[in-house]
């Protein structure tokens, strides 16, 4: 897919990720991007920048969702790429409120889906559109310390994953972005972000370097082009999951071994359950 004279949809766009493929879409000639974010003011000021419309939005909201992309299309035509972005992470295991689990769900997934019941019709009416989804490494791998952010991301690449083998044939494009650590606040924007930010285990996302949210666009903009479903800005990860493919269970022990090697005994997240506060 190429961009020049695309009308975009970007969630979770005005900062991170999600506002560097604003900048990157403007560039590469798309002709109308919107910017949506739960800050609209965050929003409105991505969206300035590239001439663009910024909206505050809930993404698991599906009403809101069907209400954004029918405001698109009436102001700006048919929808070509709705980016779903949007995302947080918490930290916490078995012992982590249910609600917690739901409210990330409806992040994490049912926005993807909402996004794809919205856009799929009108794209499948003219031959081609596209979908792409933040997913994470943690979507392909896990993630040490967030059960919720594990087990969401997973979802949304299944989900993915769906769509792509059932409407591929329909002219959709999919991809998936699961990228490992990138400057963003997504620690800023969890409501535990004290725990991320000093808690064990910390930095195990940042094992392959952090990468500027330029680096990711540049990489997504390839994959578009390309119409490769995995979009991964940090190439090890490539090899993980091969590695997770070839042998399941010496993948497991290894990151077992590897989760105890970031966190004491003490706070080891297989105590979490059972701990006294």
């Amino acid at each position: 897919m190429e961009l020049q004279d695309k009308i975009a949809i970007v969630t979770g766009g005005a900062s991170g990720i999600g506002r560097g493929l604003v900048q990157r879409f403007h560039q590469e000639g798309a002709r109308h991007v919107v910017v949506v974010d739960r800050d609209e003011a965050g929003a409105k000021a991505a969206a300035s920048e590239v001439g663009g419309t910024g909206v505050a939005a809930d993404v698991s909201d599906e009403e809101a969702i069907s209400r954004l992309v029918a405001q698109t299309e009436a102001a700006h035509g048919g929808v070509d790429l709705f980016v779903s972005n949007a995302g947080y992470v918490t930290i916490g295991g078995l012992e982590a409120p249910v609600a917690d689990l739901e409210r990330m769900w409806g992040v994490h997934v049912l926005a993807h889906l909402y996004a794809a019941r919205a856009v799929l019709p009108g794209m499948i009416e003219r031959g081609s559109g596209y979908l792409l989804s933040t997913a994470s490494a943690a979507g392909l791998l896990s993630q040490f310390g967030s059960l919720h952010y594990a087990v969401t991301k997973h979802a949304a690449v299944a989900l993915a994953e769906w769509i792509a083998i059932t409407h591929g044939h329909q002219g959709i494009g999919v991809s998936v972005l699961c990228p490992q650590a990138v400057e963003t606040n997504i620690g800023q924007n969890s409501p535990d972000r004290e725990k991320m930010n000093a808690g064990p285990g910390a930095g195990v996302a940042s094992q392959d370097g952090v990468l500027k949210p330029d680096d990711v666009a540049q990489v997504v903009i390839d994959a578009l082009r390309e119409e490769r479903f995995h979009v991964l800005p940090h190439p090890d990860v490539r090899e993980y999951v091969k590695r997770k493919g070839a042998d399941v269970d010496r993948w497991i022990g290894g990151m077992q071994r590897w989760q105890g090697s970031m966190f004491s005994a003490e706070d080891h997240p297989a105590n979490w359950l059972t701990r006294k506060n």
